[in-house]
């Protein structure tokens, strides 16, 4: 009986692994929901900011904000990579690596030189084990990132934009499209490309101050926007990719346990025949 007491510990040990599993496909399930709801109330605004630097933005005014300068060559530029402090989450941040990694040989290839800005301990731990450089590490930005963070971030990077040290800065991270969707992305986040005017840009507008005070104001905060929209999708589709790997985790448990429980029975059944069979062997030697 010594493969079934093996075949139940198995058993025992596969039932521990889906109890945990099923509790974190359940948690995840819970930040998504919150994580889902913070996307949707960051899009009409990032929304607004896009309609009305549309309407304002005219190529006069785009040589007084360093923030719209098209440099002719990329010869220095950043690269700001969102991860997860967590695994468990299928091939997430795997993706997001790749994404970044391609990214960062392209512009090399090019002949820039580039920095690697990583927020999340997957991120970070890729590259230091890889002994690439990293200009900067957040590893303190958890599940609910605030505008305050996406500041800390984008602020430096705008600065050194302005001072004409960067040439270009980019976002790689997760675009949220559904839990089971969340392809990695990568955004130019500076220069600021103006968007394409709508048929609402033809509007007359009275400003005050005027277009130039308030592109001023704007252009920051839609840099800012960019970050944090970034910081939040990334967040959610976390939280989805671990969902999705929690409840395929919990499903494969659930079909090794019914495998091994079938096993069981049959070596169950195998031995009981056996021990019927020797107990009727015995039976008919000692009547014969």
């Amino acid at each position: 009986m010594a493969k079934g007491r093996e075949l139940k510990g198995r058993i025992k040990s596969f039932e521990g692994m889906r109890k945990i599993t099923s509790t974190m496909e359940m948690v995840a399930a819970s930040k998504l929901k919150r994580a889902n709801d913070r996307v949707i109330a960051a899009r009409p605004y990032a929304s607004a900011l896009s309609t009305m630097i549309a309407d304002l933005y005219s190529p006069d005014l785009a040589e007084d904000f360093p923030l719209l300068r098209q440099p002719s060559t990329v010869r220095r530029a950043a690269i700001l990579l969102l991860t997860s402090n967590r695994g468990l989450a299928g091939g997430f941040n795997t993706n997001l690596i790749r994404e970044a990694n391609a990214l960062r040989k392209k512009l090399q290839g090019e002949g820039a030189e580039v920095e690697l800005h990583v927020v999340g301990k997957k991120g970070a731990g890729y590259f230091r084990f890889l002994g690439v450089p990293l200009a900067s590490a957040r590893t303190d930005i958890g599940d609910f990132p605030s505008a305050e963070q996406a500041t800390e971030l984008a602020l430096p990077l705008a600065k050194d934009f302005r001072a004409g040290t960067l040439d270009a800065v980019f976002v790689v991270f997760a675009k949220y499209v559904s839990p089971l969707s969340t392809p990695p992305t990568t955004q130019r986040i500076l220069p600021v490309t103006p968007p394409a005017r709508t048929s609402a840009g033809t509007r007359d507008f009275l400003l005050f101050p005027d277009a130039k005070g308030i592109l001023q104001e704007l252009l920051p905060a839609y840099v800012r926007n960019a970050v944090y929209r970034a910081l939040v999708e990334t967040a959610c589709g976390e939280q989805g990719a671990r969902r999705t790997a929690m409840k395929n985790a919990t499903d494969n448990a659930g079909d090794l346990i019914d495998s091994l429980r079938r096993t069981f029975n049959r070596a169950r059944q195998a031995q009981i025949t056996q021990e019927i069979a020797e107990i009727v062997g015995g039976a008919e030697a000692l009547n014969g």
